[in-house]
C-alpha cells in the first residue's frame, strides 16, 4: 500500500496545477518587459522604405504599439476598433507589421484602413521576439521615458480599451510635473 503514496501524491500535486492553470486567461501572460525600457529598434517605414523609426523618436510621447500583420486572422478582429479608436487622436497608434510582405500588408492597409500613425517593418521578426511576442496581435503601452506599461496578448477588444488601456492613458499621459 505505501508504494501507492508517492504516485497519488505526486498525481494530486500535478491535478493541482493544471487546476489553478485551467482558471488563468492565457491573454494575461505575464511580461518580464512591463516596467523596463521598450527595446531599441531601428527599421523601415511600411510606406517609405528610406525613412527609419527608432523609439527614441517618440521620447517624450505615450504611445502604442501594435503588432499585425496581414496574414493574421485576429488582427483583422482588432482592426476596427484601431480604425476608430485612432480617430480620437488620443495617442500615436505605431504598427509593427510582424512578418509579412510589404506588398501584402500595404495592401492590406488599404483596404481595411489605417489606424497607424506610421508602420514599419519587421520582416525576420528580431524586434518582434526583443519584445517577447507569443503571436500576433500584441499591443504594448510606451510611456514618455519609453518604459513599457502595458501588455496585450490577443485582439484588443472594446472592454480591454476601456478598462485596461484608457485608465493607463490618463496615468501616463498627465502632463509630468
Amino acid at each position: 500500500m505505501r508504494r501507492f503514496i508517492l504516485p497519488l501524491v505526486i498525481f494530486l500535486v500535478l491535478a493541482g496545477f493544471l487546476a489553478v492553470g485551467l482558471t488563468r486567461d492565457p491573454r494575461e501572460v505575464p511580461s518580464p518587459l512591463i516596467g523596463r525600457p521598450a527595446p531599441a529598434f531601428s527599421l523601415e517605414t511600411l510606406a517609405d522604405p528610406s525613412r527609419v523609426l527608432t523609439p527614441a523618436d517618440l521620447r517624450g510621447k505615450v504611445w502604442l504599439l501594435n503588432v499585425w500583420a496581414s496574414w493574421c486572422v485576429a488582427c483583422r478582429q482588432e482592426h476596427p476598433l484601431l480604425v476608430e479608436f485612432a480617430r480620437s487622436a488620443r495617442v500615436p497608434i505605431i504598427g509593427l507589421d510582424y512578418k509579412d510582405k510589404r506588398a501584402e500588408a500595404t495592401a492590406w492597409l488599404e483596404r481595411f484602413g489605417n489606424p497607424y500613425t506610421v508602420s514599419v517593418v519587421d520582416a525576420d521578426g528580431r524586434t518582434g521576439i526583443d519584445y517577447g511576442v507569443y503571436g500576433v496581435p500584441e499591443t504594448f503601452l510606451i510611456d514618455r521615458d519609453g518604459v513599457i506599461r502595458y501588455k496585450r496578448i490577443g485582439p484588443l477588444t472594446v472592454e480591454a480599451l476601456r478598462d485596461e488601456v484608457l485608465p493607463l492613458l490618463k496615468k501616463y499621459d498627465a502632463p509630468s510635473s
